[in-house]
């Protein structure tokens, strides 16, 4: 459908999809937006709730204030570009501008706004969802026609992986995430300023005050946004810092420490919700994560339940490579040409302590 809005006439193709292993756990897709609309896990008493933030109507995820991107797929490029320009091969690329100056997840019309194709994927021990979108050329400024899968598996293990996979026929840049919105409280259960948070990342990049990186890899050290070792979110957020004053919280790229090879999976974050018990980890192939905390929200969005989603009332934790990586030689590239192939990972695992 290009880089038009949805119609009327598209809602004939909008379907949800429920993921569901042998535990109860249950995962809700839709193929508007490639968006999660649902998480539903036990805590440590066998009770089922719904993690994620969003919506029961896809006309809600349309028309949202504030454009939250609850659940969604981003891209083609997740997180901001300066000034919404690249350059690749001598050629500067102006993008949609859809935040302050600079380009967002993807513009004006991301991938979080088509519909996409999708089809059931079934395995013995897992069910999933493949997703399937072409981003034509030009779409957003972006050169080249893109292919692009994401597809979603829930096993009986309560793992929920998401595999990411594009082809170009010209050169462009890519940076695919998800976008969903965790409250292991349960979604419009207040803040999530008591969740404990561990991320395996000794650096971060920090920001100017318009959230674009100034290129360097701060250590974590003796900052706010040391999370090396497991810390309730809300500890430090409210410190006199200059890179949380921008973000108004955390909203930042943290430097994932890596094993070797470059594209084996590993742990980026663990967080763990103490009076649920729940625990979410993650693990990717990505070399960055952005972690981001409601600083915007503030109320005015209700959820499934019915309740406001109050000022920090849910997080995101996106897997990614770093913000505005195609004006910054030293940040890992995202540049896509043709005859490759862009693949990453990353497994959302859902478990609970006492």
């Amino acid at each position: 459908m290009g880089a038009e809005a949805v119609n009327v006439d598209d809602f004939d193709s909008i379907k949800l999809y429920t993921l569901k292993n042998r535990n109860g756990v249950e995962v809700k897709v839709t193929n508007y937006g490639a968006i999660i609309t649902a998480i539903v896990v036990p805590d440590k008493n066998g009770n089922m709730a719904d993690i994620a933030l969003g919506y029961n109507r896809v006309e809600d995820y349309m028309n949202a204030v504030d454009k939250p991107y609850f659940g969604a797929i981003v891209g083609r490029y997740g997180n901001r570009i300066a000034k919404g320009q690249f350059t690749i091969d001598g050629e500067t690329y102006q993008l949609a501008v859809n935040n302050g100056e600079n380009h967002l997840h993807g513009g004006i019309i991301g991938f979080d706004k088509v519909v996409w194709n999708a089809r059931p994927v079934e395995g013995n021990t897992s069910t999933g969802l493949e997703l399937t979108y072409l981003a034509k050329d030009g779409e957003e400024g972006y050169p080249g026609n893109l292919n692009v899968t994401v597809t979603y598996t829930l096993n009986d293990e309560n793992e929920l992986q998401v595999d990411y996979h594009a082809t170009t026929d010209k050169a462009t840049h890519v940076n695919l995430t998800q976008h969903t919105y965790f409250n292991l409280k349960g979604e419009g259960e207040g803040d999530i300023l008591g969740h404990e948070l561990m991320l395996n990342a000794p650096k971060f990049t920090p920001v100017d005050s318009g959230l674009i990186p100034t290129g360097e890899r701060k250590s974590v050290e003796g900052t706010p946004f040391d999370f090396r070792k497991a810390k309730p979110i809300g500890r430090d957020i409210e410190e006199d810092n200059q890179q949380l004053s921008y973000g108004g919280g955390y909203d930042h790229n943290w430097v994932l420490a890596k094993p070797s090879p470059k594209q084996q999976m590993a742990l980026a974050a663990r967080v763990h919700e103490p009076t649920t018990g729940r625990v979410l980890e993650i693990e990717t192939t990505e070399p960055g994560i952005q972690f981001y905390c409601g600083n915007f929200l503030d109320g005015r969005l209700k959820g499934k339940s019915g309740k406001p989603y109050v000022h920090r009332g849910g997080f995101c934790l996106e897997t990614q490579h770093y913000p505005d990586s195609p004006n910054q030689k030293n940040f890992p590239s995202t540049l896509l040409q043709p005859g490759e192939e862009y693949e990453t990972s990353t497994i959302f695992r859902f478990s609970v302590k006492d």
